[in-house]
């Protein structure tokens, strides 16, 4: 075997075992203890992260829920997030730059859409980690659709939370979520290639020139640095924010409020807001006992999990400012679909 195919075989090989060991330690291994939990209580075992701290409605911006919000946060998410740099990294460098393009872009948007959703579903991530891998993919010659999908099927489609709704919460939330889900996955995606089709920057910034010779595994260092430098630090701050206002945030769920304008807003929010793999879930319960509307639990139950503002300013510069207005406006319509679907389930 040539030496040029030997390189590209190993290092597919690298890349597909990093991806199956990181995502059964990350993800599968504890998702089925979870499941099994659920299925045995019919309970779910996590907390409501918008009030760690014991932050409220109508709580200032502190310093304390800032901090609070992020260790709670990054206390969930960490083997996620490592994961997603250190496959991303791996693709970077280990991975051909054409083989992605050939394995998920098809001749028609929604083709390519669906090949990135169901790329995304296994590796049932958020918003901000699958950001990562998301922004590798499109530099690496995925087409806008594909990356797209990949990027809101990770959170919205995610196998495991649909199962975890199934289990503890009423069945008209898991039906919401899928047939919702779904479109506005593949809404989104068509939407964004037809409207904002940026050209693939393969040379850019965060990745790896074409004729780079230096050894895989400085490369693959080096790759992983940027995507550290460049991507961690603005993630960390936007989390921060976010812990610092959600007792504002959390104002406009009170039950109180259920007018249009209200829940026009309750899925603006959520859009913005960043939550673990399956922090909606606690996030509605709560709600849900505390009489919050069926329009607010039906906005939040796409928007929370969907996109974040985190996650929104890891994929800025990659997807572009009109790409990424476009994904977002789908993804506060798609909760507001949600919100009425529930109310009149």
């Amino acid at each position: 075997m040539p030496s040029s195919r030997r390189a590209t075989v190993t290092g597919i090989v690298v890349t597909l075992f990093v991806a199956v060991a990181g995502l059964t330690w990350a993800k599968w291994v504890p998702y089925v203890g979870k499941a099994l939990h659920a299925a045995r209580t019919g309970q779910w075992s996590g907390s409501d992260i918008l009030r760690t701290g014991g932050v409220a409605a109508g709580d200032g911006p502190s310093w304390h829920a800032a901090t609070a919000f992020l260790t709670a946060y990054v206390g969930a998410i960490w083997p996620a997030l490592v994961v997603a740099v250190v496959l991303s990294a791996c693709v970077q460098t280990f991975l051909p730059r054409s083989w992605l393009a050939r394995l998920l872009n098809r001749r028609r948007a929604v083709t390519s859409a669906a090949a990135g959703a169901a790329a995304g579903m296994p590796s049932m991530m958020c918003a901000c980690c699958s950001a990562p891998v998301a922004v590798t993919l499109r530099r690496s010659g995925v087409d806008q659709a594909a990356a797209v999908a990949y990027w809101l099927g990770n959170p919205l489609l995610n196998p495991a939370v649909v199962v975890f709704l199934a289990l503890v919460a009423p069945w008209q939330w898991t039906v919401t979520r899928l047939v919702v889900g779904v479109g506005a996955v593949i809404g989104a995606a068509v939407l964004v290639a037809r409207l904002a089709p940026a050209a693939v920057q393969p040379n850019s910034a965060a990745a790896q020139p074409l004729s780079d010779t230096r050894p895989a595994g400085v490369r693959f260092l080096a790759s992983l640095a940027r995507l550290c430098v460049v991507l961690i630090p603005e993630y960390f701050v936007m989390v921060l924010a976010i812990g610092a206002f959600r007792g504002w945030l959390l104002t406009i769920t009170a039950p109180e409020h259920r007018s249009l304008l209200v829940i026009v807003a309750v899925a603006i929010v959520g859009t913005l807001i960043v939550i673990p793999t399956a922090g909606e879930i606690p996030i509605l319960q709560g709600l849900a006992l505390l009489g919050a509307s069926s329009g607010v639990l039906g906005a939040l139950l796409i928007t929370l999990p969907a996109v974040s503002l985190p996650g929104i300013a890891m994929v800025v510069q990659t997807f572009g400012r009109r790409a990424t207005a476009v994904i977002s406006a789908v993804v506060v319509g798609a909760g507001l679909v949600g919100a009425l679907a529930l109310s009149i389930a």
